[in-house]
């Protein structure tokens, strides 16, 4: 059985707004932006996501936790957000696959949390004055003066300007060979790659190279890269000039590029686009998208903070020379760019997570237009 706390915490906002719970996961001190993710299901897929690091993460579906934790769904090697916010723990674990509770995997991570707080008033709140940096007091903290709180969470530094690459990324390159009719070597640079994503590349006939962020052309050069992956991640695309250019030589040396989430936003930056803030991102498991090019909704899985600016209705010549780009995909909530594609280059991105873990799955069809694309390119190569 799940130990039910009932030692106090609290949720300060930058803005002054104050929460107060009971402590949940570690006890101490967590500091970050605080954001909300709208799915009913995967709250583990959603923690080990280390496009979360640097969040605190609330999840608006009210009870969490009654399936607790496995061996089998991490999408990475631990659990990435920097707070967890849940309105009702469950008291119990009832799922045969669990090996843990919840709370006992926040605790060994050493994640920080609140419960017992009106998340849909926070939500609401969220909405309408945008993302903002927060912070969770728990043990002794939560006794510190209110002041004193508010004064830990304005000097915290904002998500704009933040690259935090380095912080989720591989030490060194891992190997994931190819579980179907091998294609050739795909150079993944891991900015907060999920385990999903590597699978599936791996199902596509990839034999999938992780590399660190920090990775070089030459060093990718060196495999002999039949394509270029760029994955998810956090932090704020303007604040990652090495990842821009070296996918930049990525695209010069005319290898296929599919890029999503972090990855969308970099290739527009590499293609001469801009970036900006959204105020409060689009995070969870049922996001509408229209794909331009075969006129269906999708409903997908998204967690991002930052958007491409680009005209959706119009193609336009690449600010840097890579000739003719579209935007291929829309949000119809709010119209925000969910992917890209470049006309005279073979290069694509959405903005979303086609591998879907924990579902829905009808975007998956994305790793197949990539595989299409990489071998239609070898066979012109072959050709010439």
């Amino acid at each position: 059985m799940t130990r039910f706390h009932t030692e106090r915490a609290v949720l300060v906002l930058e803005d002054g707004t104050r929460h107060t719970g009971r402590a949940y996961g570690a006890r101490g001190t967590t500091i970050g932006e605080v954001v909300f993710t709208t799915g009913m299901t995967g709250y583990q897929e959603t923690l080990t996501d280390p496009s979360y690091a640097g969040q605190i993460v609330l999840q608006t579906a009210p009870h969490i936790g009654n399936t607790g934790m496995n061996g089998e769904d991490p999408e990475s090697r631990r659990i990435w957000v920097e707070g967890y916010i849940v309105r009702d723990p469950s008291r119990v674990v009832s799922n045969w696959r669990a090996d843990e509770s919840l709370d006992a995997a926040l605790e060994r991570d050493g994640i920080v949390g609140i419960s017992g707080i009106d998340t849909r008033a926070v939500t609401r709140h969220i909405r309408s004055a945008g993302s903002m940096r927060g912070a969770i007091f728990s043990g002794e903290a939560a006794g510190l003066d209110d002041d004193e709180q508010l004064r830990i969470v304005r000097e915290a530094p904002q998500m704009a300007g933040r690259n935090l690459s380095a912080e989720v990324s591989v030490a060194s390159v891992e190997v994931t060979p190819a579980t179907t009719e091998r294609i050739g070597s795909l150079a993944v640079l891991d900015l907060g790659v999920k385990q999903a994503t590597i699978d599936n590349l791996a199902a596509r006939g990839f034999d999938v190279h992780v590399f660190p962020q920090s990775a070089t052309l030459e060093e990718i050069r060196a495999i002999g890269p039949v394509a270029a992956f760029y994955s998810n991640g956090p932090g704020d695309p303007a604040a990652s000039d090495a990842h821009v250019a070296l996918l930049r030589g990525l695209l010069d040396d005319g290898l296929p590029f599919f890029g999503i989430c972090f990855g969308n936003q970099l290739l527009g930056r590499a293609l001469g686009l801009g970036t900006y803030k959204l105020p409060f991102g689009h995070r969870g498991i049922n996001q509408p998208v229209l794909d331009k090019t075969t006129g269906k909704v999708e409903i997908t899985a998204q967690n991002h903070g930052f958007a491409v600016d680009a005209p959706i209705d119009a193609v336009i010549d690449s600010p840097n020379g890579y000739g003719r780009v579209e935007v291929s995909h829309v949000g119809l909530n709010d119209n925000v760019v969910e992917g890209l594609r470049a006309l005279d280059i073979p290069a694509f991105s959405v903005q979303y997570h086609p591998e879907a873990a924990a579902g829905p799955h009808d975007a998956n069809y994305l790793f197949d237009r990539f595989r299409d694309l990489v071998i239609a390119q070898q066979t012109q190569k072959g050709a010439a």
